[in-house]
């Protein structure tokens, strides 16, 4: 095992050389489809981290070493439990890197804590993982604890969210967030247009800034919006959960009665908190009423409001990096290089009456109608 990870850290230092960055590229190549998952609290959603109680500690130790002593060790630092797509994702490495599987998982859920998250990575170095993937919680601030793990000669594989100021990882295996938000607004403007809607007085929900998945949807959206002369009237954190949609969305309500249009919601579950919100506060969203509500992520949840009329357009990020991930680890156990950034596909849904002909930077786009066998084969 250490001769393999030995060539694939020289594998990716050459890499490394020539790459341009962390960031993701601009294309979409496909956020893969997704798959349902419901995470655990923090404290639950890993029980491959529990210690066993001390008095039987002594009793299980051999053989437990026994039972991982040919398993390849991989530590994952995940972001946290904050919403469904996050729970699918999690999901989707527990299962793929499995001890069925030939894997030894040491899991870690960071409950968005940024120093816990740096310092679980730091765990897995004491531990002697293998190989250690990480989903930052926010892009910057990574150099010098991916330094260490270069230093010890632990391959890392960065999914979903991007780091931005360090190119010392294997691969990155994610969405493409930029294009997501782009594709939303394009989305918008071509609906407009076939609805017959002049203006647009939008309101931003973002995900957890400096994140570059809200990074990304923000600006995309933003660029399309400033160039058809639209106005954002507002835009603030909701962190990405249930609960921060609605108390921002509460805010919005008050602030901007009457002035808005469109909703931009970047994750589901704050699409869920806005639309109790909205609700509370008596403004209609959805096809045909006085808000277009628009969400990222299609989950499972978000599709089943796309067909009950409540999000109107809903653009996916797919949480399943994990079977790309273990292609990766086999690439580098094989002594191959793998790509520096690989993408996984993404698609975007509505209702039949919602599809509407766009491209996002001169590139045709797709629309899914969402139908109760869509909802079915989702995360």
């Amino acid at each position: 095992m250490k001769k393999k990870v030995l060539a694939a850290i020289l594998a990716a230092s050459m890499v490394a050389l020539t790459a341009c960055g962390a960031a993701a590229p601009a294309a979409p190549a496909a956020e893969a489809p997704a798959a349902t998952e419901e995470a655990a609290p923090a404290e639950e959603a890993a029980p491959a981290e529990e210690a066993a109680p001390a008095e039987e500690a002594s009793a299980e130790e051999a053989p437990a070493e026994e039972a991982a002593g040919g398993a390849i060790k991989v530590g994952f630092a995940q972001v946290g439990h904050e919403s469904d797509w996050r729970t699918a994702s999690t999901k989707s490495c527990q299962d793929v890197f499995s001890a069925e599987n030939g894997y030894d998982l040491s899991f870690v859920d960071c409950d968005n804590d940024e120093a816990a998250q740096k310092e679980a990575v730091r765990s897995f170095i004491e531990q002697g993982v293998d190989y250690i993937i990480i989903d930052p919680i926010i892009a910057t601030g990574w150099d010098t604890v991916l330094t260490e793990c270069e230093d010890a000669g632990i391959p890392v594989i960065v999914i979903d969210r991007t780091i931005d100021d360090s190119d010392k990882y294997v691969s990155w295996v994610g969405s493409d967030f930029l294009t997501e938000g782009k594709a939303a607004g394009e989305w918008l403007k071509a609906y407009a247009d076939a609805q017959g809607i002049k203006e647009i007085n939008a309101l931003i929900i973002q995900g957890t800034i400096g994140s570059s998945a809200q990074i990304g949807r923000t600006d995309g959206f933003n660029e399309v919006a400033k160039r058809e002369g639209w106005t954002v009237l507002d835009q603030q954190t909701g962190d990405f959960t249930e609960a921060g949609g609605q108390e921002v969305m509460e805010s919005f309500c008050k602030s901007y009665a009457g002035k808005f249009n469109v909703v931009v919601c970047e994750n589901d579950n704050e699409a869920f908190g806005a639309m109790t919100a909205m609700d509370n506060a008596g403004v209609t969203y959805g096809p045909g009423n006085d808000v277009i509500l628009i969400s990222y992520d299609a989950c499972t949840a978000g599709l089943k409001d796309v067909k009950a009329g409540k999000i109107t357009a809903d653009f996916e990020c797919n949480p399943l990096a994990a079977p790309t991930v273990e292609g990766v680890i086999k690439q580098l156990e094989a002594g191959e290089t793998p790509e520096k950034q690989i993408l996984v596909p993404d698609n975007w849904y509505a209702l039949k009456d919602q599809i509407v002909d766009f491209s996002v930077d001169g590139n045709a786009q797709k629309m899914i109608e969402v139908t109760d066998e869509v909802i079915e084969a989702q995360y």
